[in-house]
């Protein structure tokens, strides 16, 4: 069962500027129109302050690429999650798989991550992925599920207020993307734990984040438990990502 909540989510990574921005925004406010996938864009913590001024009036939700586990103190460089709200701040990504590789981010931290979220009324997008050497070991099921069961475990009756984006690692910025039919199997495996978990499960959205393009949108997107996409590169580029927003909404 597909969630009531249709996410098309724009992951800018560590991109952007000043001008940069201002020129993506407009193009992608100016082309939006009859578009009817919830649209997020999740910019730089510096770049917050001018997406909020830029997308102020427009039905494009503001989001950050992280928030901090802890709600204030002596944690330089950490920005929690009060601080996001006060720039508009809507939806948060946590544990991503660039922040679990390349910053240690363990299972349990991004279930404390998911829950600070949600303690200051953000939405978090907990994403959850395997490696190929997990794939190809055939630990796929088991990873995803560990993953998504310490934010069960955290979080309790809130669990359906969250967004999960299943992410490949394999497939991100490698040019390779699981095949509608393989992400689905994914998919289903985390629409079942959640429902499992929550008699509230038809309220999550569960994305997927594998080098989702315009070219290979549609094909997802028709699948029966993908909801939308945790876009990289492509959300970068406003014709591919109205495009995509466009296949999503048909």
């Amino acid at each position: 069962m597909r969630a009531s909540g249709k996410l098309m989510v724009g992951n800018w990574k560590m991109n952007g500027s000043l001008a940069a921005n201002a020129s993506l925004v407009a193009d992608i406010l100016a082309g939006i129109d009859n578009v009817s996938f919830q649209a997020v864009v999740c910019a730089p913590f510096v770049y917050l302050s001018q997406l909020q001024s830029l997308l102020v009036g427009s039905t494009v939700a503001l989001g950050s690429q992280d928030v901090s586990m802890h709600e204030a103190g002596a944690f330089t460089g950490e920005v929690s999650a009060s601080m996001l709200r006060d720039f508009g701040v809507r939806y948060a990504i946590v544990g991503h798989s660039e922040r679990r590789q390349y910053h240690g981010e363990t299972d349990v931290l991004v279930a404390s991550k998911a829950q600070r979220a949600l303690a200051a009324g953000i939405t978090p997008i907990v994403c959850v992925g395997e490696s190929l050497a997990e794939r190809e070991a055939g630990q796929t099921e088991a990873v995803v599920k560990r993953q998504l069961a310490a934010v069960i475990h955290a979080n309790g009756h809130c669990i359906s207020e969250i967004v999960v984006a299943y992410e490949p690692v394999w497939a991100i910025g490698t040019g390779r993307t699981a095949t509608p039919e393989m992400a689905q199997q994914v998919h289903a495996v985390l629409r079942s734990q959640l429902q499992a978990a929550t008699a509230h499960a038809e309220r999550v959205s569960i994305l997927y984040g594998g080098s989702m393009n315009a070219a290979n949108a549609a094909d997802l997107l028709a699948q029966p438990d993908v909801d939308g996409g945790l876009i990289g590169g492509a959300a970068l580029k406003a014709p591919d990502f109205l495009s995509m927003l466009k296949a999503a909404s048909c």
